[in-house]
C-alpha cells in the first residue's frame, strides 16, 4: 500500500496538470479529503474555484456529481424525491446528486436556506432523510462547495450551522506572471481537464484516511489546539468563537498533513498553519469590530501570536 505522502503528491501533481501555481491550496484540498471533510472555496470570479473541485474530483475517481445552486433549486433537487410508480403502484426514490463521492455545490450562497439546508444533513451525518427513511451517502463523501465573496446581489448568506461543517476555507487568488503565461499555454489547445485522468480511487482514500488516524499527537499540542479554540471564544472582538467541531476539525487536519509531509507526529506549525483555514470561517465577529476592518483571519493570527507555543518532542 503507497504511503499517504505518495497518495498525495500523486494527486496534487496530477490537479497541478490544470491549476497551475497552487500547489498550497491544492495541498489543502488533499487534507480535506483525508479527514473526510467538507470545502468552501471563496474566491472572486474566474480564478478556478469550479476547475480545482473537478480535477481533484477527476483525480479521485469515485462519482462526481455538480449542482449549479439557483434561487429556484429545491431541497429534493440536491437529496432526491419519492416519485409514484403507475406500474408497480408504489413510491420509488429517486436519488438527487448529493449520492456521490465528491459533490460540487457550485454558487452554494445562490440559493436559499431552506435548499442551502438541504445539505446539513449531507455534511455533518453524511446521510439523507427523506419521507422518514435514512439512507446512508456512499463513502467518501465531500462536498466542494464555492462562491464569490464579491458579489451579493441573488445570493443569501451562508448561515453558522453550514459554515460550521466545513473542514476548510479556502482562497485561490490570482496567479503571478509566469503562472499566468502558461496557463494560456496550456488552454491553448482544449483544456487541460479533458485529457486528466484519475490517479486513485475511493479504496485507496478510504485507507489513507485510516492510517492518518496514527498519527501522534504530543499532549501538549493537544492542550495547545484546545486553549487556541477557547481563546477565540473569549476574545473581545468575536461574538461568537469556534466550536468542539472546530477542536476537531483542527486537531484532525494537523494529522493529515504531518502525514502528507512524511511524518508520522505532528508539530506546532502545523497547527499554527492550518489554524485560519480551520477556524477563521467559525467565528462571528462583532458588528463594531468588523466596522473597524477586523476580520476572523485577522483575529486568529493575533491570538497566535500571543499565544504561548509548547515545544513538542520529534516523535514518540
Amino acid at each position: 500500500m503507497a504511503s499517504v505522502k505518495e497518495f498525495a503528491t500523486a494527486v496534487i501533481d496530477n490537479v497541478e496538470k490544470v491549476i497551475v501555481g497552487k500547489r498550497a491550496v491544492i495541498e489543502l484540498m488533499v487534507v480535506a479529503i483525508l479527514c473526510e471533510g467538507h470545502v468552501l472555496l471563496e474566491d472572486v470570479p474566474g480564478v478556478g474555484k469550479t476547475m480545482l473541485a473537478r480535477s481533484l474530483a477527476a483525480s479521485l475517481g469515485g462519482v462526481f456529481r455538480r449542482i449549479q445552486f439557483t434561487p429556484d433549486l429545491l431541497p429534493n433537487d440536491v437529496t432526491g424525491v419519492s416519485v409514484y410508480n403507475q406500474r408497480t403502484q408504489e413510491f420509488e426514490f429517486r436519488p438527487g446528486p448529493a449520492f456521490a463521492n465528491v459533490l460540487l455545490a457550485d454558487e452554494v450562497n445562490r440559493a436559499t436556506p431552506r435548499t442551502q439546508s438541504s445539505l446539513l444533513e449531507c455534511m455533518g451525518e453524511r446521510q439523507i432523510s427523506v419521507d422518514g427513511v435514512t439512507r446512508t451517502l456512499p463513502r467518501p463523501f465531500l462536498v466542494l462547495a464555492t462562491q464569490n465573496p464579491v458579489e451579493f446581489e441573488g445570493t443569501f448568506t451562508l448561515p453558522e450551522a453550514q459554515l460550521d461543517r466545513f473542514l476548510l476555507r479556502l482562497s485561490i487568488g490570482y496567479p503571478d506572471f509566469d503562472d499566468e503565461r502558461q496557463i494560456i499555454a496550456n488552454l491553448q489547445h482544449g483544456h487541460p481537464i479533458d485529457r486528466l485522468s484519475k490517479v486513485a480511487d475511493t479504496s485507496d482514500v478510504l485507507a489513507m484516511q485510516e492510517m492518518i488516524a496514527d498519527v501522534y499527537v504530543e499532549d501538549s499540542l493537544r492542550d495547545y489546539v484546545v486553549r487556541l479554540v477557547r481563546a477565540t471564544r473569549s476574545h473581545p472582538d468575536v461574538a461568537l468563537g469556534a466550536s468542539p467541531r472546530g477542536t476537531l476539525a483542527l486537531f484532525k487536519a494537523s494529522q493529515a498533513l504531518a502525514a502528507i509531509r512524511d511524518r508520522d507526529y505532528v508539530i506546532p506549525d502545523d497547527l499554527k498553519y492550518l489554524a485560519p483555514y480551520a477556524l477563521a470561517h467559525r467565528l462571528i465577529v462583532k458588528p463594531e469590530s468588523q466596522l473597524r476592518g477586523r476580520t476572523g483571519t485577522q483575529i486568529l493570527q493575533s491570538i497566535l501570536s500571543e499565544l504561548d507555543v509548547p515545544v513538542a518532542m520529534s516523535g514518540r
